[in-house]
């Protein structure tokens, strides 16, 4: 804090937090989620290695050739921890396969589990001290999106990205064991790091959003460990993040310390896992039409007209009824209702090639519609509902809600099994099918691992 101030900038704040959090005030339960979701990344990080938007970074001319003993996911080759973040972080959410939460409006562990990983592969450190520091970089990021969301959400902020990045630098700072001073530097720093645009959702850019958060939040870190210098107020100053991105009384700064860590962020029910790689505001949706397909007699050749009526924050990104590409087929709610109504499951190799251009599902999709629910009304705390209705040709109609689904957490969890079939379908794509059993095993007792390399080993193609 400088000599001029008398009372704490915002930062400052969440960085005298940070550095006083109480390791041992976590409950078991919150180290099993974050287990959890730190699997979870990891799997589909690894799948993400092969795909478009990771290959290019690596044929891009300076990227990844840095020397270092980082390890690249499902990958040859090492580099430093900044280019493994980079590129890590953006095959993490390279098939928007990853968790997602309700208050941050987007994916809070891709932003941090590559830098992480990075870091303590190059310190060498244990899987139980990764594991703090998520847990506190998923606190800072949640807290700051409580301040922001949802005008920041829907002015068009990526928040993976733009709100991201703080939880990246608070996680790497604490993992580093920075100062409070350093802390409150790291913060300011990534402030004038983030960006990201909604615009961009549907293209390579999406993905390539979360590498940068990742490997921006951690250079905000080592910057600040360097010495580097920031404005302690970049939140509130009259053009800093808080009035920038948001515009003055589209905010409120005081929601971050409103029971900062009581209870944890990452205990909360609105995060949840992905069953399916399409967007998360498509998933409500998605779940009603595999409902309706599970419980109703009813034959697709007999349906005259599908209405899906999603929350109005789910549509702006996902009313999309003519997707020609499968980045834009994970972002059609039309798409994946069809698809999940004619197969009944959604996997990966849906949104891959030309399978959007599927005659079947493009004469379902010819009948549908989708528009905002007229009953979700937009201060509701339950933002991810969405109605389905089918009309068959004989005039019966069909219908199926839910007011709240955000993936699968909270009171409905993935079950052991069902994690394991995610992670092996997913690692299986980069990994031999030899090591992935191991690697999940060894996932399982991530808090035992004394050293992190034990893991990124096996994360290595042969």
């Amino acid at each position: 804090m400088s000599s001029a101030q008398t009372q704490p900038t915002v930062l400052e704040k969440i960085a005298i937090r940070i550095c006083a959090f109480d390791l041992n005030d976590i409950p078991p339960e919150a180290y099993r989620l974050a287990r959890t979701a730190i699997i979870d990344t990891l799997g589909v990080a690894i799948a993400g290695s092969a795909e478009p938007c990771t290959q290019l970074l690596l044929k891009t001319p300076g990227v990844a050739t840095a020397p270092g003993n980082c390890s690249l996911f499902g990958l040859t080759h090492k580099t430093s921890a900044l280019d493994a973040s980079f590129i890590n972080g953006t095959a993490s959410h390279a098939l928007d396969y990853d968790d997602f939460s309700q208050p941050m409006g987007g994916h809070q562990s891709a932003p941090l589990v590559a830098p992480l990983i990075a870091l303590a592969e190059e310190h060498r450190l244990s899987g139980l001290q990764l594991l703090h520091s998520y847990i506190v970089g998923i606190e800072t990021e949640i807290r700051l999106a409580r301040a922001v969301n949802f005008y920041h959400y829907d002015k068009g902020w990526h928040p993976t990205a733009t709100l991201g990045i703080f939880g990246t630098a608070a996680a790497s700072a604490h993992l580093l064991g920075l100062n409070t001073t350093q802390v409150s530097t790291a913060l300011a720093i990534a402030a004038s790091f983030a960006s990201g645009l909604k615009a961009n959702f549907g293209t390579m850019v999406k993905p390539l959003h979360v590498g940068q958060c990742a490997r921006n939040g951690l250079l905000a870190a080592l910057m600040a460990q360097a010495g580097y210098d920031a404005n302690a107020a970049a939140l509130e100053h009259k053009q800093g993040f808080f009035n920038a991105f948001n515009g003055p009384g589209n905010y409120n700064a005081d929601l971050i310390f409103e029971h900062w860590a009581n209870p944890l962020e990452v205990l909360s029910p609105s995060m949840g896992l992905k069953q399916f790689a399409c967007c998360g505001s498509a998933i409500p949706a998605v779940a009603m039409a595999l409902e309706l397909r599970r419980e109703e007699s009813m034959r697709i050749e007999d349906i005259e007209k599908i209405e899906i009526l999603p929350h109005k924050r789910r549509l702006p990104h996902t009313n999309n009824p003519d997707p020609q590409s499968p980045l834009a087929a994970k972002f059609s709610v039309q798409y994946a209702v069809c698809l999940a109504l004619i197969r009944g499951a959604l996997r990966l190799d849906d949104f891959e090639g030309t399978a959007h251009f599927d005659p079947v599902i493009r004469q379902l999709m010819a009948k549908t519609i989708a528009r905002e629910h007229p009953d979700m009304p937009d201060d509701s705390p339950e933002q991810f509902g969405a109605e389905v209705i089918i009309t068959l040709t004989c005039g019966r109609t069909l219908s199926r809600r839910v007011n709240s689904l955000i993936g699968r957490g909270g009171d409905n969890p993935l079950t052991a099994e069902e994690l394991w079939e995610k992670f092996s379908d997913c690692a299986q794509r980069a990994l031999p099918a030899s090591v992935v059993r191991p690697l999940f095993e060894t996932l399982q007792s991530f808090e035992k691992i004394k050293d992190i390399r034990h893991i990124t080993a096996l994360m290595q193609s042969a």
